[in-house]
């Protein structure tokens, strides 16, 4: 395998059209570039002229050392990692052009060297991390929530939900809270409410608004700012989606769960729930990621959902030095 380095160009012809993340587009790690303290560096596996797997990392050096992390953290960005390509029906195959990579890798990156810290929260569809486990580096699964839609229609996509879920999703035809798309304005007070939220806490904010903003603004980045008001136009609550060729993202917001004893949380999502399964600019989406199943505070409700409980995986440095960045950086995942 040759491994190479790729430009943003390089790197958007290689990328597959289908089956990739949000945070894998060119657009959206030129934004992540430029919002980060780390080198984005872009690489790519071939044979022959052929790309078989693809990994972007930001390099951070630093007087005690390196960082490399893909997503870097602090920036809100729930995985990143490797794509592996393989088209090959054969498993073996597969596997050696996944160990092959990961090596090389490895091997450029210095992994190995005590002062290189490394970390990579991987895709959904990254079912193999064990060459990296392989290279004396910690491996440790991770879980989200997914709804498949793809069979749903809109008077039995609650069907599974939880009793306490369905109930808390019909009080929208009584509740004087409206649920509409809005524009830039409100994401940024979305992603004020969220910052605001973490402070009370004590804890650093998950994603700087200037970030947010220029993702949003990136090319290939389609989104829907969901907001959700009282009958006078106050603000109760939001949550910016995003969405890749097939699945839909609950990203950023929700932070104000109830108004008046309404689930405001559980209106927005039954409308995401709803415009995925009827409107026609939505027909290829046909999952909803809740994007984290790992607090068990967060899980009793996302739990609610009845989606299927997707594994991925975290591959980091082994030791001291990983335990004392954990202190400094915010490598939490939800």
């Amino acid at each position: 395998m040759d491994l190479q380095r790729l430009t943003l160009s390089e790197w958007d012809e290689a990328l597959p059209s289908s089956g990739t993340e949000v945070f894998h587009t060119p657009s959206v790690l030129s934004a992540i570039d430029d919002h980060s303290n780390g080198e984005l560096r872009l690489y790519g596996g071939f044979k022959g002229e052929q790309p078989v797997a693809l990994l972007p990392v930001f390099v951070n050096e630093r007087t005690i050392g390196r960082v490399v992390t893909s997503p870097p953290p602090s920036m809100g960005i729930p995985r990143l990692g490797p794509l592996v390509l393989s088209d090959s029906p054969k498993q073996r195959k597969k596997e050696t052009v996944n160990e092959g990579f990961a090596e090389q890798i490895l091997d450029d990156l210095d992994v190995e060297a005590r002062s290189t810290l490394f970390r990579m929260i991987c895709p959904r569809a990254y079912p193999d991390p064990r060459p990296y486990q392989w290279n004396r580096l910690e491996v440790q699964p991770r879980f989200t929530y997914v709804l498949d839609l793809e069979d749903c229609t809109v008077d039995n996509v609650m069907d599974p939900f939880s009793r306490s879920l369905r109930n808390e999703m019909r009080n929208r035809e009584s509740s004087d809270i409206t649920i509409s798309v809005e524009g830039m304005d409100t994401a940024e007070q979305i992603c004020d409410s969220v910052n605001e939220h973490f402070a009370d806490y004590g804890a650093r904010s998950p994603a700087d608004w200037s970030f947010v903003q220029d993702l949003l603004n990136a090319d290939s980045v389609h989104h829907r700012v969901y907001v959700a008001r009282t009958d006078d136009g106050s603000y109760c609550s939001g949550i910016i989606v995003l969405y890749s060729d097939d699945t839909a993202y609950y990203w950023l917001g929700g932070i104000t769960a109830t108004h008046e004893g309404v689930s405001v949380n559980s209106l927005l999502h039954r409308t995401v729930i709803e415009d995925i399964i009827e409107e026609p600019e939505l027909d290829s989406v046909t999952r909803y990621d809740l994007v984290g199943a790992n607090t068990e505070r967060l899980c009793r409700y996302k739990g609610k959902f009845s989606g299927m409980l997707v594994p991925y995986y975290v591959v980091e440095s082994n030791g001291l030095e990983m335990k004392l960045a954990k202190g400094v950086y915010d490598l939490a995942t939800r």
